[in-house]
């Protein structure tokens, strides 16, 4: 079966290209994702990999501003990886992964993501690191800290950047829904 990667800019994602992203991203993930995911999905880049039944795997990456050493970081934050359900656990994770990380690297100064159990196996064997310190976010009440999120949310550091220090507070922007 071939399979066919594609990279694009939301802008250039036609309404009913975005239509089918949501539809296959409300399937992959079995009804868990809402309205605040969709939208957190969105402004960014997108990687798709179509096949001969549709579109087979999906992720994004959007910019969002990070603190950390203090100093604010343009992230790209992965957002909306899935992979149809016939045809996981045959690489397409990999493949979408490795075109958003080649963004992350060529635009961002770090990499930032929140994985499920489930995925996180596949962003430590690629690289990526568990953040063990806190997490914060920039809230309209001020820095508030959000340990829920801790354990969960994963960095990778731009190629030439210093090594991250997991002592040193973490703080992400503000958005709606899951903040990170």
């Amino acid at each position: 079966m071939a399979f066919r990667l594609r990279t694009a800019h939301t802008a250039d994602l036609s309404p009913a290209v975005l239509r089918s992203v949501r539809a296959f991203l409300d399937a992959a993930f079995d009804g868990g994702f809402g309205d605040d995911d969709w939208d957190h999905s969105l402004g960014g880049m997108h990687a798709l990999v179509h096949d001969g039944s549709g579109l087979a795997a999906h992720g994004s990456v959007v910019m969002r501003r990070t603190r950390l050493d203090g100093r604010w970081l343009r992230t790209g934050y992965v957002e909306a990886v899935a992979v149809r359900a016939d045809v996981r656990r045959t690489g397409l994770g990999g493949r979408v992964t490795a075109a958003l990380e080649g963004i992350v690297d060529r635009a961002y100064d770090l990499g930032a993501l929140s994985a499920s159990e489930q995925g996180a196996a596949l962003y430590a064997a690629r690289g990526w690191h568990r953040w063990d310190g806190r997490v914060h976010a920039l809230s309209p009440d001020g820095i508030v800290r959000l340990p829920d999120e801790e354990g969960s949310l994963h960095l990778r550091p731009a190629p030439a950047a210093r090594p991250l220090d997991p002592r040193g507070e973490l703080v992400l922007d503000w958005r709606d829904g899951d903040v990170a």
